[in-house]
This record gives structure tokens, C-alpha cells and sequence, in this order.
């Protein structure tokens, strides 16, 4: 599942998504390892959500809850995102079976109870579950009357809001969070690469040349015991200009070293977030792993079981010939006779 983030990758990895529990927890970890695309994520999502098949679409809800929960800890940028859309959802699937109906209630129950949610939220997904798409509004509550706010819009105040009104009078809300990655958020393999390569093309502490002429300075620049064998103003005025020339290169080295050793700090943390994601990608693929090799085990053994019921099958080639005809079945006189 490692690898960079792509709108053609991730519609393959939807149509290869099953209801197993490993499917779902494996793509649901890699869309959090790429949360700073959750945007483009979730709009993905419900566009193939309302393409999926039927029998697909319960499982497209239970892989947004995947990412939803298990994202909390790490940033709320899924949790909101989603929230946009989730209504939509609802209302599409309203047109389900009971019984998948009866499992996303249980779902959102499990949100409310969580607090995943504001319970006013809840109530609209219940709603579109179970009513499906409303009507358009008649009448827009005017921007300043205070009861008509929902507390989800006065929570996302403090993000960047756009308001969108519709030719149908309908005003929409859309909300953009911040476009800067999250703090702590892993790297592309594409960024760590750069970054390394930004690292090894700048790296002041191999500057052989100026290493050289640092090496190549004075004795008299950085010894104040040889001063006082300065005998005439020509000589001090001429070291004067030595130990300023010195004191500009070593000043400028020392920025680069800095700015080398800032870098390298930086590109570390980078590798240490890309492997901790690695190897929980790694431990995702064991797992399904071990998975798959228990049903591959089972599977040889069904097909050891149906070879061996196979060959205790009777032959059918030994048997008698009946297209031609059989005798005929013998008379009730012959069968008493003495």
C-alpha cells in the first residue's frame, strides 16, 4: 500500500476494496498517511460512492468511518471534510435495503455516542437516511438571526468559510481548512527524496574548498599572542584586514553549517515519520498476509478433499451401455416358476 498519492491510485484501490476487515483498515491507513490530500479524498469518495455498485456502497460508509475515527488523533482535517459531504451520502443511500439501512443507523448511533459528531449533525443523517433528499427551502432565514445558526456553522468560524447561493435560492457552505500540511503529517516519498537531495547538493561540512582556505588562514588571525610582535602600523593595518577577511568566511561557513545542520534535522524527523507509517504499512501487510495464507491453506484443503472424492468415484466408463436398450425385465410367470 506504500507509494504517493494519486487520484487514478486511489479509484483503483476503491475498486479493489472489500468488506473485509483488513481491506478496510489497509486503505483506510493509507489515506491517513496522505491526509494533507483529504479534500481531493473525500470528494473521490462520495462521487464513487454514488457510482459504486449496491452491494459496494455499505462498505464505502464503513471505510469513511475507518478514516474518520482512527484520524482523530492525528488531525481533524477528515473529520470535518467528511462532514460536508455525509449528508449527501445518506440521502443516496436512502434508497438502500432495510437491512443496510439498519447498519448505518447503528453507525451513526456509534458517532453520536462518540461525540464523532455534534448530535444536531446526527439528526440531519438520520434524517437524509431515512427521508432521503429534502425539498428546497421556501424561505432563508436572514443572516443575523441567531437562531437559525446550527452550532456546526458557529464551531467552523474559525475556518475559512465561502458562501455559495444556489439559482434555486439554496445557500451552501464550503469550508476550507488550511492548505499547510499538519504538523507531523509523513511525507510524500516524492518530499523526503527532494529533501534529500536538497541536503546532499548543499551540504557546507563537504565544502572542500572552503575548508581548505579556512585551514590556509594565518597563525597571526586566531593567536592574540602574536600581536605583540607587531612592530610597525603597515603590519597592523595589514592584519587588520586578515582577521576581517577571516572573520567574514568563518561567518558565512558557520551560517552554512547551521542552515546544514537545521536541514538535516528537518530531513530526519521526515524519516522518521515515513518509516513509523512504513511500518505500520508493513505490519498492515503481514497481517494480510497471514490472512491470505490461512485461506490458502484451506483452500488446498478442499482441493485435496474433492480429488480424493473424485477418485473414489465410481468409473462411469465400466458401466453397461444403456443407449442401445436393456433386456427386457423378466414376466411375473417366469419369476414363479417352480
Amino acid at each position: 500500500m506504500a507509494g504517493g498519492f494519486t487520484e487514478t491510485a486511489f479509484i483503483k484501490k476503491l475498486g479493489e476494496l472489500n468488506n473485509s476487515s483488513q481491506s478496510i483498515q489497509t486503505l483506510s491507513l493509507w489515506l491517513i498517511h496522505h491526509r494533507k490530500h483529504y479534500s481531493t479524498v473525500v470528494k473521490i469518495w462520495i462521487r464513487e460512492l454514488i457510482k459504486a455498485k449496491e452491494n459496494k456502497k455499505l462498505t464505502f460508509m464503513y471505510l469513511a468511518n475507518d478514516v474518520i475515527q482512527n484520524s482523530r488523533k492525528k488531525g481533524p482535517e477528515y473529520g470535518q471534510e467528511y462532514g460536508l459531504h455525509l449528508k449527501k451520502a445518506f440521502e443516496h443511500m436512502s434508497r438502500s435495503d432495510e437491512k443496510t439501512k439498519n447498519s448505518l443507523d447503528r453507525l451513526l448511533t456509534i458517532w453520536n455516542d462518540r461525540g464523532i459528531y455534534d448530535g444536531i449533525l446526527i439528526s440531519e443523517f438520520k434524517r437524509a437516511l431515512v427521508l432521503g433528499k429534502d425539498e428546497p427551502p421556501q424561505k432563508r432565514s436572514k443572516p443575523n438571526d441567531k437562531k437559525s445558526r446550527s452550532p456546526t456553522r458557529e464551531r467552523r468560524k474559525s475556518e475559512t468559510e465561502k458562501i455559495v447561493e444556489n439559482s434555486d435560492g439554496s445557500i451552501e457552505t464550503h469550508v476550507h481548512l488550511s492548505p499547510h500540511t499538519p504538523p507531523g503529517d509523513p511525507p510524500e516519498p516524492e518530499e523526503l527524496i527532494r529533501a534529500i537531495q536538497e541536503l546532499e547538493l548543499n551540504i557546507a561540512s563537504s565544502d572542500e574548498i572552503v575548508r581548505e582556505r579556512i585551514a590556509q588562514l594565518p597563525r597571526e588571525v586566531s593567536e592574540v599572542s602574536l600581536i605583540s610582535k607587531i612592530e610597525d602600523k603597515e603590519a597592523a593595518e595589514k592584519l587588520s584586514v586578515q582577521v576581517g577577511d577571516a572573520v567574514h568566511l568563518l561567518s558565512q561557513y558557520n551560517m552554512r553549517l547551521a542552515a546544514e545542520m537545521e536541514h538535516r534535522k528537518k530531513v530526519a524527523i521526515m524519516m522518521r515519520e515515513y518509516l513509523h507509517v512504513q511500518e505500520e504499512l508493513l505490519a498492515q501487510a503481514e497481517r494480510n498476509l497471514e490472512e491470505y495464507q490461512e485461506k490458502l491453506l484451506k483452500v488446498f484443503s478442499v482441493r485435496s478433499e474433492l480429488n480424493n472424492h473424485i477418485r473414489n468415484l465410481p468409473d462411469l466408463t465400466q458401466l453397461p451401455n444403456v443407449t442401445d436398450g436393456l433386456a427386457p425385465l423378466p414376466s411375473a410367470e417366469h419369476l414363479f416358476m417352480q
